[in-house]
């Protein structure tokens, strides 16, 4: 059976930005921007996606690419005889079933709350009675299985009609129209009253500030978020590049990504901040920040319940995106390893996540005294699992597996990331991807394991 390819360039570039994009941008990046001291935070940001985030993106779509194959048949062409690199593949898809098990009930919260501003659900609210719509949410299992059972019933529907004519058809229209609406949205927030302070803080560097939140932690929080805002090391970029061509360099391809991506990122910012130093409200509140403070910033702007709607139409377009490239990446792994059809893997996976989805919608509610892990509720587990496990370590074995001699080997890597069209890696940077990435990989790995105090 012939691989399918993407349609357009520009197919590609907005399906794997749009399985990048996703709640971290929207929602952890600006308020780990906030706890983070601002400014330098964000300079760092930048300096940490150029450094790791296009290296390992380079080397994960070049296993997809030079295999032709999802993760498991994709180490198991480009591996040397009697090696067992493959078994991180099975380890990639098992990552990406985990994201997908709590992503859907977020993805799920996003719809649900552009239904209610939509709704005019908080049309006169204030204080405690917004938060309240969230507590409400959560205590109640019908309406989150709800919004669940909807984000996984669209997600399959697009992936069912195939590559081009699902995932890449929709995922243009989506990507179009949340840059459009992050423009509008960024727009009307820098023309509120007290805007430049909130920006001041936001893109200003001010060491001052960066000290008080702790040098070292802001750093390595920078560090963090640069690493994990591609979802590097599950091979959900590593299918996308099985479905490319060899016109242009996968360098050029991966900083074009990183760079849509850090355009959401950057403003997103550029919506919440101004927005928040408007209204007087702390833009480091955490999760909290998008159903509870940013509620009460919209509430109290002229036409509110518009800009409420259109900021969760946004967060809806950036959720999902990340769903249905995942999805993709599901039924490849299925139709590659047991040579299923593509309904049958639809029918399948479909079934599998929205059983395996609802212990996050339950956890909230019917089972908000389970913890699996000392402390974690199931959502903050399963995203712990893989956020801080599978991402750091998968993307240590892609570096190695592209860098050493016991696995495919930097010779062919260059040759795979410089093939086609554009800007290429140097080969000078060998001894970095050697010695230096790894030990930048591992830190985030042990930090990732520390006891947060």
């Amino acid at each position: 059976m012939k691989r399918e390819n993407f349609q357009s360039r520009l197919g590609f570039l907005l399906v794997s930005a749009g399985c990048a994009i996703g709640i971290g941008n929207v929602w952890k990046f600006p308020y780990v921007t906030g706890a983070n001291g601002g400014g330098v935070f964000v300079l760092f940001y930048l300096l940490f996606l150029v450094c790791m985030g296009v290296p390992v993106l380079t080397m994960e779509l070049a296993v997809g690419r030079a295999s032709r194959k999802s993760a498991v048949l994709g180490y198991r062409e480009l591996e040397p005889a009697g090696s067992k690199w493959h078994l991180h593949g099975w380890f990639c898809v098992a990552g990406c079933y985990l994201l997908m098990m709590y992503y859907t009930t977020v993805s799920g919260w996003m719809l649900g709350y552009f239904f209610k501003f939509a709704g005019g659900t908080f049309s006169g609210l204030q204080g405690g009675d917004i938060d309240a719509v969230f507590g409400a949410m959560l205590g109640s299992p019908g309406e989150m299985t709800a919004w669940m059972v909807l984000t996984v019933l669209a997600g399959f529907a697009v992936v069912s009609f195939g590559l081009q004519k699902g995932l890449e058809r929709i995922t243009k229209v989506m990507m179009l129209g949340l840059l459009g609406l992050i423009l509008v949205l960024a727009v009307h927030s820098l023309t509120l009253e007290g805007a430049a302070e909130g920006v001041r803080f936001y893109l200003l560097p001010d060491f001052g500030r960066a000290v008080e939140a702790g040098l070292g932690s802001v750093v390595v929080a920078a560090m963090n978020q640069a690493f994990f805002t591609l979802s590097l090391g599950i091979a959900a970029m590593e299918i996308f590049g099985s479905y490319m061509s060899t016109e242009h360099t996968l360098t050029g391809e991966a900083v074009r990504i990183c760079g849509l991506d850090t355009f959401v990122a950057l403003m997103s910012g550029l919506i919440i901040f101004p927005a928040c130093f408007s209204f007087g409200v702390q833009p480091d509140q955490g999760p909290a920040l998008i159903f509870m403070t940013l509620p009460k910033v919209f509430v109290n702007m002229a036409g509110g319940r518009l800009w409420g709607t259109l900021f969760f139409l946004f967060m809806t377009f950036a959720s999902f995106s990340t769903v249905i490239a995942v999805f993709e990446n599901l039924l490849a792994s299925c139709i590659d390893n047991f040579g299923w059809s593509r309904k049958k893997a639809v029918l399948f996976n479909c079934v599998f996540i929205l059983l395996a989805s609802l212990p996050c919608v339950l956890g909230y509610n019917v089972w908000s005294g389970f913890h699996p892990l000392p402390g974690k509720d199931v959502l903050d587990t399963e995203d712990f699992i893989v956020s801080n496990l599978l991402l750091p370590i998968g993307s240590l074995v892609y570096l190695l597996f592209c860098v050493s001699k016991w696995g495919w080997g930097f010779d062919k890597y260059l040759a795979e990331a410089n093939t086609g069209t554009g800007v290429k890696m140097s080969p000078r940077l060998k001894p970095y991807f050697q010695f230096v990435l790894p030990v930048l990989i591992l830190v985030i790995l042990v930090v990732g394991l520390l006891p947060k105090g």
